[in-house]
């Protein structure tokens, strides 16, 4: 397994799982890792934690609610698996129209450090911008300017290149092979990655994936994976998001057998709770609009970028500016905060309070566990959120690119992707023979 050749803080490889009363710090020399002060080598990383690690998560994973957490790291980890690049990044813009910009960045500094970021991004910009903007046009209307026509420009331009840098990236994932890159590579994995989750025992409640992307890499590998993803979207040509939140599943009759439904497998409902570059207000109505995976621009199918829905940006002449954001975040809530569920965060830097806020809630409920997969410490936000909420016997962390590094992860770590039953029926059948396991060959010596 690749490593960086940049060093490694103790924080940046931990483990805490199963029966782990504090997280466990390790050193990478190497291909070896040593137990943080021991100095005694711990083995080869994949080897060494899988047997405390696949078994974990694997009953985890069959518990009675699960859901997904995906933040930014699962597209920067399929894009660099395709094509050696990060692809998009969130870092801070200029506003070279506005002739105020340095009290706006003041501000956009002052929303950063309140959402408990040591460095602001562009939505912390784009948020600052938009609230800025809204008081300048009610100036406007008094004949006065202080710079509303140069912001409004601004942030159309951050927005539209915010968008084309996106669609960017999915170009680099979807992009034919070269000797150097390896997009099928990237599918594969990704499929693997989302079958593990999705592929659970019918009796169990569907699997809730969540979303902080505005890219649609997750539906490009449900897609090919089979896997049918249920939204708040409703229609054909022209999906529109609607309010009502109704339990709808799928189901099939078996044949022979009349008036016993059985729910289809590999469902999953979804929910982008920042958004999504395809996502436009139009008509009083939020619309799903067609653009083609990783296409070269978004302008031919939508006209103007201030109406793309893309959290923070709130579009002109909305009833509110919380729509639809606020109907995501009670789906979020409602799916996370229920006994016997398991929030699962990939990618995910507790960067947005707002989500935190849920997740503390969630933690209250004894019989609620929190996975957090990483490939590092985000700034320290991870250790400090773990320190925060004090709930210590219901989180599980797996740090450090042994186990946040997606090819690692799927083969080593994540549970197979199939229903383990047959895994289970063929132990029960070693164990009623007597067999302590399988004797490779057995059946070619007519033992």
């Amino acid at each position: 397994m690749e490593q960086n050749n940049k060093e490694v803080t103790p924080w940046e490889i931990t483990l805490k799982v199963f029966e782990d009363k504090e997280p466990r710090h390790f050193v990478l020399d190497g291909t070896k890792l040593f137990l943080e002060g021991s100095g005694e080598d711990e083995g080869i990383c994949s080897t060494q934690f899988r047997q405390d690690v696949e078994p974990w998560l694997t009953a985890l994973f069959q518990n009675e609610h699960l859901n997904l957490l995906a933040g930014s790291g699962l597209t920067v980890a399929t894009c660099r698996l395709a094509s050696r690049q990060n692809g998009a990044n969130m870092d801070e813009v200029d506003f070279p129209t506005y002739p105020y910009k340095d009290n706006l960045l003041k501000a956009v500094e002052t929303s950063a450090k309140n959402a408990g970021r040591v460095k602001a991004n562009i939505e912390d910009q784009i948020r600052t911008a938009n609230k800025l903007l809204e008081g300048l046009e009610i100036l406007e209307h008094d004949g006065n300017n202080y710079g509303y026509n140069g912001l409004k420009s601004d942030i159309t331009s951050i927005l539209s290149n915010l968008i084309n840098s996106v669609l960017a990236t999915e170009t680099l994932i979807d992009s034919a092979p070269t000797p150097l890159r390896s997009p099928e590579d990237a599918a594969r994995y990704l499929m693997s990655f989302l079958l593990s989750f999705a592929s659970r025992t019918a009796s169990r409640d569907r699997l809730h994936i969540f979303t902080t992307n505005y890219d649609r890499v997750i539906e490009w590998a449900a897609d090919m994976a089979g896997i049918r993803l249920m939204d708040r979207f409703v229609g054909t040509l022209s999906p529109i998001f609607r309010s009502s939140r109704l339990e709808l599943d799928m189901h099939y009759n078996p044949p022979g057998i009349r008036g016993e439904p059985r729910y289809l497998e590999g469902l999953a409902r979804y929910s982008k709770l920042h958004g999504s570059l395809d996502w436009h207000y139009q008509n009083r109505h939020v619309r799903k609009v067609a653009i083609p995976f990783g296409a070269q621009s978004f302008e031919p199918y939508i006209s103007d970028a201030a109406g793309c829905l893309i959290f923070p940006n709130s579009a002109k002449d909305r009833e509110t500016s919380e729509f639809p954001y606020v109907e995501l975040f009670r789906d979020f809530a409602a799916a996370t905060c229920r006994p016997n569920t398991v929030l699962v965060c990939y990618g995910y830097g507790f960067g947005d309070e707002h989500i935190n806020r849920v997740i503390e809630d969630m933690l209250t409920i004894p019989s609620t566990h929190l996975v957090i997969i990483s490939m590092d410490n985000a700034g320290s936000r991870i250790s400090n959120f773990y320190e925060r909420v004090g709930r210590a016997d219901q989180i599980s962390l797996m740090i450090g690119a042994p186990f946040a590094d997606i090819v690692s992860l799927v083969d080593n770590f994540l549970p197979k992707p199939a229903i383990d039953l047959t895994t289970q029926k063929v132990q029960e059948i070693i164990t009623s023979r007597g067999w302590e396991k399988p004797v490779p060959g057995s059946h070619l010596q007519g033992e």
